[in-house]
């Protein structure tokens, strides 16, 4: 028996079949998304429930539900409300939504993820609908472990928590993250097959600065400004040890952290609880998984590669260290791996000892590498970069729209035959240039991907695949690996393995194509492919606590992934003794 909730527990029986005990009758269980089943509760289960008269006659199956849902879906006159009408299908019930999303995944990912997640975090004290998840602030830290037991479900294996310091390109959104955070672990649900049973979102709400919310009589969040410093942390160390306590075997992903903290946040409490940053290892691991695909399209090697990132907060930098483990891995040195990439600030090349803060040291490059430039600064520029070192791949994550123009552009394809060049900005608005215009600055010998969704581009005849550099290709596999093998952290081995499972999958099925990313409906077996291969490095590692697993053995490993998903499909309910 696994007891998932305080109002229903999943049970076998003496046969094999899976289903629900209930502890709720009646319309108590219309009410809860996790057990309403609508019309397509079968007449026996009416009576037995306490539903008769209280639904229409005809009983339903799930594929007329969803059909039905969808073109309910489909007259929605523009995205917010389509991610209205998705979020308000989520709250009546699960498996609906689910299957309607999986079902649609293609089509429905830019609404309930990048770009229109983005408004909706915006809008979110707007168009809130339903609570979801919980609120840590220091209103209620002291009740934390009350917060924890009363939340509704019992065995919690996966958390996306935000402190909303920088969502997406649109900064610092107070209370509004939280949106992001039901949008990410619907994307574990969908795309990897996490229980929705074992997720919780959690908005950290330390305040905002952000002015106009502060002065809105109707946000929802604390009208304080942010908490810093020490209080900050000492915020999150309790919120912390609290999870430890309930559910130590939960997986936390830290969401949308502003760079000042996002690596602290990372190291404090990565070997406390197994916990990531999708915004520094995701992005870099996915990162890594095109330039890789790239690579194969160009017929060259990623050690032969110059490159620079411009752009060094959290995601920057996470990709530049991506790059540099995969340089590594290739065979190079750290330090070689470092004199092969250049990263970006606002003020020019970021360099050891003059330019780099904290966080950047890393990626930071040694002043000998541009001794014998010409330079007009004190550091060389973008553009002096890209003359001077031969770069041959750029890859963009400023969030300042247009920075990638014609000149800059046409100078970098002078140093190669096939440039390489991810404006990965989000959301659409911010991305460094649109792929077009990067085809058609390059003649069409430009290799593009970029961070949101965009058609592909027909210069000349030909048409261009545009891939998306989009982390749910690695985010929920990781997570769910790290779930199945009951991680006690999550190593960097096991975030670059996923990076090359996932450039091993588009190379097996797309290199005759020319694609850097799958299509977003592959995402599910992706996933399955990153999840295996990230489970077998935590397995030899030592760090998975299963001791039934064999890391040698990749196919009993997908099996076992595939076998572990979760499907949105309708169980047999029974009414439990101590029903309410």
């Amino acid at each position: 028996m696994a007891q998932l909730s305080r109002y229903f527990a999943y049970k076998k029986s003496a046969d094999g079949e899976g289903y629900l005990e209930v502890a709720l009758r009646g319309s108590a269980l219309l009410r809860l998304a996790a057990t309403n089943k609508g019309t397509a509760f079968t007449e026996q289960e009416r009576r037995e429930l306490g539903l008769e008269g209280m639904l229409p006659p005809q009983v339903c199956t799930l594929e007329q539900q969803v059909g039905r849902l969808y073109r309910g879906y489909s007259r929605q006159t523009d995205d917010i409300a389509k991610y209205q009408y998705l979020r308000a299908m989520q709250e009546r019930s699960e498996v609906r939504f689910y299957a309607m999303l999986q079902q649609h995944l293609e089509e429905m990912m830019p609404i309930v993820y990048t770009p229109t997640v983005g408004k909706a975090v915006q809008q979110y004290s707007d168009l809130y609908q339903a609570p979801r998840g919980i609120t840590v602030s220091s209103r209620n830290i002291d009740h934390i472990d009350q917060i924890l037991d009363d939340y509704p479900m019992l065995d919690v294996r996966m958390i996306v928590a935000t402190d909303s310091s920088a969502i997406l390109g649109i900064g610092d959104q107070g209370h509004g993250g939280l949106a992001i955070c039901i949008g990410k672990l619907a994307l574990y649900t969908a795309g990897a097959g996490v229980s929705p049973f074992h997720t919780m979102p959690v908005n950290i709400d330390v305040g905002t600065d952000r002015r106009e919310l502060l002065e809105d009589p109707d946000y929802l969040g604390v009208h304080e400004s942010r908490l810093r410093g020490d209080e900050y942390f000492a915020l999150l160390d309790r919120f912390v040890a609290a999870v430890e306590r309930r559910w130590p075997k939960a997986i936390v992903q830290w969401e949308d952290f502003a760079k000042d903290v996002a690596f602290k946040v990372l190291e404090r409490y990565r070997h406390r609880i197994a916990s990531f940053n999708d915004d520094i290892q995701g992005t870099g691991a996915v990162t890594l998984a095109g330039l890789l695909a790239a690579c194969n399209c160009k017929g060259e090697r990623l050690v032969d590669q110059t490159i620079v990132v411009v752009g060094a907060g959290a995601g920057g930098v996470g990709v530049a260290k991506a790059i540099q483990d995969g340089l590594v891995h290739a065979g190079l040195s750290r330090e070689q791996a470092r004199r092969q990439m250049f990263v970006m600030d606002a003020t020019g090349l970021v360099v050891e000892g003059v330019s780099a803060q904290g966080y950047q040291r890393i990626v930071a490059q040694d002043p000998a590498t541009y001794a014998d430039w010409q330079i007009t600064g004190e550091v060389p520029s973008l553009w002096e970069v890209i003359e001077q070192s031969g770069v041959t791949m750029l890859l963009g994550l400023t969030g300042v729209a247009g920075l990638f123009n014609e000149p800059l552009v046409r100078r970098l394809a002078a140093n190669t035959e096939r440039p390489v060049i991810f404006p990965l900005s989000n959301p659409t608005s911010n991305c460094e240039a649109i792929p077009l215009d990067l085809i058609t600055w390059t003649d069409g010998r430009a290799i593009v991907a970029t961070g949101s969704p965009f058609e592909d581009v027909e210069y000349d005849g030909q048409r261009y695949s545009v891939g998306q550099g989009n982390n749910a290709f690695v985010f929920p596999g990781i997570g769910f690996a790290a779930v199945l093998g009951r991680c006690r952290r999550i190593s960097d081995s096991m975030i670059i393995e996923s990076a090359f499972a996932l450039a091993d999958y588009t190379e097996q099925h797309y290199a005759s194509r020319q694609r850097i990313f799958p299509p977003i409906g592959d995402l599910r077996e992706v996933s399955v492919k990153v999840a295996a291969r990230v489970l077998a490095v935590a397995l030899r590692e030592g760090i998975a606590t299963r001791q039934d697993l064999q890391a040698d053995d990749l196919a009993g490993l997908e099996d076992y992934v595939r076998s572990r998903a979760w499907e949105p499909r309708y169980l047999r309910y029974v009414l439990a003794d101590n029903a309410l």
